[in-house]
């Protein structure tokens, strides 16, 4: 029976990598990198902009017919909180343009067929659970607030935040438990996921790497962390069409700001 190797990696002992400390600057350079392999392929994300279009428009069409405007800000959060898993092919896109590769469509999904995809599935499914109680929780607070009915149109949610005192308490302690629920990803996968797709270290130490990689690093990290939400809630505004460039440009940035993060393997063997 083969050896499984989700939790600890493939070898006899558990692989911790190396971190570096980044500065501030690091993260422009990380910023034009992601911008740059974005660019290098930008026929890979014809399909992204016609996706986030639709999702807006059927998002729409849902909370309208179901009266769930309530969920619209928690549902713009949850791009930030999945998003890790989203840019897996963008993950792989760069590490092969900095191979000097010309990766396709297919090289991209490639993702699928890596030694570490259980691994990957388990930090994924992590990530599901904290967007799941991140809705709850955000839906229990409204329901605290407001009762248990909701407003039948967005005119009508926004006059009940902007006009009603349990408005303000609304926008502080929701945008306050979004960015808890934000931290934790952050410090849970800020490199998780490439670190995986680069080396089959197991979930446990893609998630023990990326925390430690946090508190090396709190000001550049955190202030990456408030760069990625404002950018993703920027590019939401316009029925999500922004998000065909921002994901697109963070995920590639975030394969960068791991390789300023991390050791490589061949220095270390070096050494």
């Amino acid at each position: 029976m083969a050896k499984m190797h989700v939790i600890s990696g493939v070898g006899d002992k558990l692989d911790m990598p190396v971190i570096h400390h980044i500065s501030l600057a690091d993260l422009g350079d990380v910023l034009r990198r992601g911008a740059a392999d974005f660019w290098a392929k930008p026929s890979h994300y014809v399909l992204l902009m016609l996706i986030y279009p639709v999702i807006g428009i059927v998002l729409t069409v849902w909370m309208n017919g179901w009266h769930a405007w309530t969920l619209l800000y928690p549902l713009i959060g949850g791009f930030a909180l999945l998003g890790p898993i989203a840019a897996l092919p963008l993950y792989e896109v760069s590490r092969r343009l900095e191979m000097g590769e010309n990766p396709s469509w297919r090289d991209a999904m490639s993702v699928l067929k890596s030694p570490a995809l259980g691994s990957i599935l388990a930090v994924g499914a992590m990530l599901f659970v904290l967007f799941t109680l991140w809705l709850t929780s955000a839906q229990a607070l409204y329901e605290t607030l407001f009762g248990a009915s909701p407003p039948r149109t967005l005119d009508a949610l926004l006059a009940q935040i902007l006009t009603e005192p349990a408005g303000l308490t609304l926008l502080a302690v929701g945008t306050a438990l979004g960015a808890l629920f934000a931290l934790v990803v952050l410090c849970t996968t800020v490199i998780a996921f490439p670190l995986l797709l680069d080396r089959d270290v197991g979930a446990y130490v893609a998630v023990e790497t990326s925390f430690r990689a946090v508190m090396h690093n709190r000001v550049p990290l955190f202030a990456w962390g408030v760069i990625v939400g404002a950018a993703i809630f920027l590019g939401s505004i316009p029925l999500f069409v922004g998000l065909a460039v921002v994901l697109p440009i963070l995920g590639h940035a975030t394969w960068h700001l791991y390789r300023k993060l991390i050791e490589p393997v061949s220095l270390i063997r070096d050494a």
